[in-house]
C-alpha cells in the first residue's frame, strides 16, 4: 500500500499520505500502515488521528495500536484521547505512560473518567503513581498540576566540576531540561545555572557565580494563566516550583506553559464566536450541536430586543419605506466596528495590556477610533444617500445614524469586557453578545429615531 505515495520516504503528513493510510486500513494491511506511519513524527500521528473519522480511527487503532507510545499520546487531542485510549489494549497502554514525564500523564489524567485515570495509574510504577497523585491533589489549572516532578538540583556550594560529575553518573535525569536548580540545605531553590553556562565554564567556577538574573519561582496553587504570563513577560526557559514552605516540588518548562497559552488564545477565540471552550474538528453533529444551541438560544433573546425597537417605529417605516432597506448598512457597520474593538480588547485583557491603570486612555481611545470612523462613515454614506435618493435630509440621518452608532460600537467593545472582567467573569464568554445586541438596538433606535424627527 504504501507505493501510492509519491515519496514514501517523506516525513511529512499530507493527503497523500492520508489516503494511503485509510485504504490500508480498509485492506486491513498492517504492514502498509507500519511503512507509511513510522516515518511521521508522533504529532502528525496525532493529527492524522483526528482528521479521520471515528470508525476509521478505531480500525486503525486495532491494526497498529502496538506501535503507540507516549509520545503520541501526549500529543493526541483531548477531544478523542479517551476514545483512543479505551481502545488500546492494556499492556499497550501500561508501557505508553510508563515513557512519559509526570506532567504529561497529568495532563492526559485531567481529561478522564474516573475508570480510565485508574488505569493509568495502575501501569505506573509506585514512586511514578505517586508523584502523579500528589500532582493531581493540587487545584485544577494550577501550577502543580503544570509541573513535572522531575527535577536535575545541585547544592548551592558545588562547583561546575561537581555538577558534571554528578549529571554524568546520573541514571535518571529529565528526558529534556535547561537548568540546574540551586538548593540551599532545605531544599529551597536560590538560583539557577542554564546547561550552556555550566559546560562553557572551568570546572572551579562556583554554581552561583554563573546563576541566571531571570530566576524566580512560583508556588504550586498558583493559576496556570499566571504561570504562562510570567514565562512570557520574562521570557523564561523553565521555572522551579515550590510549596508553601518554598521547598522545591517541581519545575515547569517552556513547552507546558506556551501550550497554557495556545489554549488560553484558543477558549478566548471559541467563546468570543459562541461555540463553546473545547470545540473540536473530530466532534459528531449532536457534539457540536450542544455547544453552540445554548447561545444561539440566547441570541433569540437578544435580538427580540432589536425588534421590539423597531416595532416602535413601525409608523415611521410605513411611510418611508426605503428606511427598511437601509437600517442593515447602520446594523452591521456597527457591529463588525464593535466585534474590532471587543478582538482588541480581549486580548490586551488575556495578555495583561489593559489594565485598570491604563483603561481610562484605552476607552478614550477607541472613543476617539469610534468618532473618526463614524465622521469618514457619515460622510461616504451621506453623500452616497443623497446622490441615490436625491434626498439631503435622508444622507444626514443615516450619517448621524452612523456617527451614534460608532461611537457605541467602539466604547461598547471594550467597555463590556472590561465589566465582566472587574466583576470576575471571563471577558471573552458573553461579550460578543452583548456588543452585538448593543450595536444593533442602539443603531436601529438612532436610525429610525433620526428618521422620525427630520423626515416626518
Amino acid at each position: 500500500m504504501a507505493e501510492h505515495l509519491t515519496d514514501p520516504d517523506e516525513d511529512v503528513l499530507d493527503q497523500d499520505r492520508i489516503d494511503a493510510v485509510l485504504r490500508a486500513v480498509e485492506a486491513g494491511d498492517s504492514a502498509a500502515i507500519d511503512a507509511l506511519l513510522d516515518p511521521l513524527h508522533a504529532a502528525d500521528i496525532a493529527d492524522l488521528l483526528e482528521q479521520i473519522g471515528g470508525p476509521d480511527r478505531r480500525a486503525l487503532l486495532r491494526l497498529w495500536s502496538h506501535e503507540i507510545d507516549g509520545d503520541i499520546l501526549s500529543e493526541i487531542s483531548d477531544a478523542i484521547r479517551e476514545e483512543v485510549i479505551e481502545s488500546l489494549p492494556r499492556d499497550v497502554l501500561a508501557e505508553a505512560v510508563r515513557d512519559l514525564e509526570t506532567d504529561d500523564v497529568v495532563d492526559i489524567l485531567e481529561d478522564l473518567d474516573a475508570p480510565q485515570q485508574g488505569m493509568i495509574l495502575d501501569a505506573l510504577t509506585d514512586a511514578d503513581r505517586v508523584a502523579v497523585e500528589q500532582a493531581m491533589a493540587y487545584p485544577e489549572y494550577s501550577a502543580g498540576r503544570l509541573m513535572q516532578r522531575e527535577t536535575v538540583v545541585a547544592p548551592d556550594h558545588w562547583t561546575v566540576g561537581e555538577a558534571i560529575d554528578f549529571l554524568r553518573k546520573s541514571e535518571h535525569l529529565p528526558d529534556q531540561f535547561y537548568h540546574v536548580i540551586l538548593v540551599d540545605p532545605r531544599m529551597q531553590p536560590v538560583g539557577y545555572a542554564t546547561l550552556g553556562r555550566i559546560l562553557s565554564s572551568g570546572r572551579e567556577v562556583r554554581l552561583r557565580d554563573i546563576v541566571e538574573d531571570s530566576f524566580r519561582t512560583v508556588e504550586a496553587t498558583d493559576p496556570e494563566a499566571d504561570v504562562a504570563y510570567i514565562f512570557n513577560q520574562y521570557h523564561l526557559i523553565s521555572c522551579p516550583v515550590v510549596d508553601a514552605g518554598g521547598r522545591l516540588v517541581g519545575v515547569i518548562t517552556i513547552d507546558d506553559a506556551m501550550n497554557v497559552l495556545d489554549e488560553e488564545h484558543e477558549e478566548d477565540m471559541l467563546r468570543l464566536a459562541g461555540v463553546g471552550d473545547e470545540a473540536s474538528v473530530s466532534d459528531g453533529a449532536f457534539e457540536t450541536m450542544k455547544q453552540r444551541l445554548p447561545w444561539l438560544v440566547v441570541n433569540l433573546f437578544t435580538a427580540s430586543l432589536s425588534a421590539i425597537v423597531i416595532s416602535r417605529f413601525e409608523a415611521t417605516i410605513s411611510t418611508i419605506v426605503i428606511l427598511a432597506a437601509l437600517m442593515p448598512i447602520v446594523a452591521s457597520t456597527g457591529g463588525i466596528a464593535g466585534t474590532q474593538s471587543l478582538a482588541v480588547a480581549v486580548r490586551a485583557l488575556a495578555t495583561r495590556d489593559l489594565t485598570q491603570a491604563n483603561a481610562r486612555r484605552v476607552v478614550l481611545r477607541e472613543l476617539g477610533a469610534g468618532v473618526l470612523n463614524g465622521l469618514s462613515l457619515a460622510l461616504i454614506l451621506g453623500l452616497a444617500a443623497w446622490g441615490i435618493f436625491g434626498d439631503w435630509k435622508l444622507g444626514l440621518v443615516l450619517g448621524m445614524a452612523m456617527i451614534v452608532n460608532q461611537i457605541v460600537a467602539a466604547l461598547g467593545g471594550v467597555l463590556v469586557p472590561l465589566t465582566l472582567e472587574r466583576l470576575k467573569l471571563d471577558p471573552a464568554l458573553a461579550s460578543g453578545t452583548f456588543v452585538t445586541t448593543l450595536t444593533d438596538v442602539m443603531g436601529f433606535f438612532a436610525f429610525l429615531g433620526l428618521a422620525t424627527v427630520l423626515l416626518i
